[in-house]
């Protein structure tokens, strides 16, 4: 657990605020490439948390990348990676992605539809180059034990695997790409190790399969991949010992059959969950019909997560009192703090006119008050990115980066100028 002086934090950056810790992003990456076999590549997947900062942590620690979008591909140009260690994904790519994928000389596109891999030999042959793609293959298993399954049932991501199987001389009809080998992604948020091995083992022998149906050399395998992080009561953490036990000598029986394929592993949410803390503000406290309310500066508009969407049930995030009031009531108006309300199960809510703001429901806290600092803890993927920050005009919250005590902002937040700038009336 981090040892941040988070009311320093707050009086610098302000709050609502994302806070990274930069020491864990580098202990994250490091673990899991050393537990995993030497020859798995792992490609960050920057749509968990795009932010530049954050990426050029992970990238100095061996993480390569994989983007879905311009913006994404010009932050990782931008941080050194080499074309060869970027991939590109997504399943409606414009023809714009496209050429900038073929132009800057990715290592692969991934391809998932019959007509993009069309679109991209056009685009190839235009250019007299030939672009290396791998098809995303929809495969008929359907895995056990993911938060969110991804394949074995229709889905707009990939070309379904009997498809892919049945293709027959899509190489021929193709010159202009190279169909290099096969990817896959089964589920996300899996905490349980035989079933990442269980996803895996599925994906080699599918790319043994394609490889021999379609003709083509293994030349790469994008394994998936899918960590979870623990974010609810009765989760426990992803057993790192098991995982490598059940997955390394897997890809030692097939590198031993495939020595110069290349083997990948895509990961976003297990890098980068961990490492983040939300930081809010107690703007009020109160009382309704016995619930205890804590009513903060932040909220569901920078933090989606948090709502527990595709969940029957809200559960929450662990959340915790970082640091006391600061003795103004919160406001900067020198009044005495107010009484705080006694320790009890609080329902911690954002400023949004909405009841579905609500970021913890019947949290166990201390005795709270105005001026208090909470942190939502493992919001370091899928944070403002993957919120409606505009929702009431509020915009994107600030992020800080914490590494070897020093603190930086990486990202402005939004001002009411920022908000406005782009209408036109």
């Amino acid at each position: 657990m981090d040892d941040f002086d988070w009311r320093d934090l707050a009086q610098r950056f302000g709050t609502p605020a994302y806070v990274y810790d930069g020491d864990a992003l580098a202990r994250q990456i490091t673990g899991l490439r050393a537990a995993l076999h030497r020859d798995l590549e792992i490609f960050f997947s920057l749509k968990s948390n795009p932010n530049p900062a954050v990426y050029a942590i992970l990238h100095a620690h061996g993480a390569r990348a994989e983007v879905s979008s311009l913006a994404e591909l010009t932050t990782v140009l931008a941080a050194g990676t080499a074309p060869e260690d970027i991939l590109f994904l997504g399943p409606g790519k414009s023809e714009r992605e496209l050429a900038a994928c073929i132009d800057n000389g990715l290592y692969a596109i991934v391809c998932e539809s019959f007509q993009e891999l069309a679109a991209i030999d056009r685009l190839a042959a235009e250019r007299g180059v030939r672009q290396r793609v791998m098809l995303r293959v929809n495969p008929a298993y359907s895995v056990s034990g993911s938060r969110l399954t991804m394949g074995g049932k229709p889905r707009q991501f990939g070309i379904d695997e009997a498809a892919v199987l049945a293709a027959g001389d899509l190489v021929e009809r193709h010159e202009h790409v190279h169909i290099a080998g096969v990817q896959a992604y089964l589920g996300t948020r899996i905490l349980d190790a035989d079933v990442v091995v269980g996803n895996t083992a599925y994906i080699l022998d599918l790319s043994e399969r394609v490889s021999a149906a379609l003709g083509i050399r293994l030349d790469v395998v994008d394994v998936g991949g899918g960590l979870g992080v623990p974010y609810f009561d009765g989760e426990e953490e992803l057993d790192l010992k098991s995982l490598q036990a059940g997955l390394n000598p897997l890809l030692d029986t097939f590198r031993a059959a495939h020595p110069g394929t290349r083997l990948i592993m895509e990961s976003g949410r297990y890098l980068t969950a961990d490492a983040g803390t939300y930081l809010v503000g107690v703007r009020y406290t109160k009382e309704s019909m016995g619930e205890r309310f804590a009513v903060t500066d932040g909220g569901t508009h920078h933090h989606m997560a948090a709502v527990g969407i595709g969940s029957f049930v809200k559960r929450n995030f662990p959340i915790d009192l970082l640091a006391g009031g600061d003795g103004d009531g919160g406001d900067g108006d020198g009044d005495a703090a107010p009484e705080a309300m006694p320790a009890a199960r609080w329902t911690v809510t954002g400023p949004l006119c909405t009841p579905n703001d609500t970021i913890g429901k019947k949290v166990a806290l201390p005795a709270l008050r105005p001026g208090d600092l909470l942190g939502v803890r493992r919001s370091g993927a899928y944070g403002p990115s993957a919120s409606p920050v505009l929702f009431l005009s509020h915009g994107y919250p600030a992020e800080v980066l914490v590494t070897q005590g020093q603190a930086r902002l990486i990202r402005d937040r939004d001002t009411t100028d920022d908000l406005l700038a782009k209408y036109r009336p």
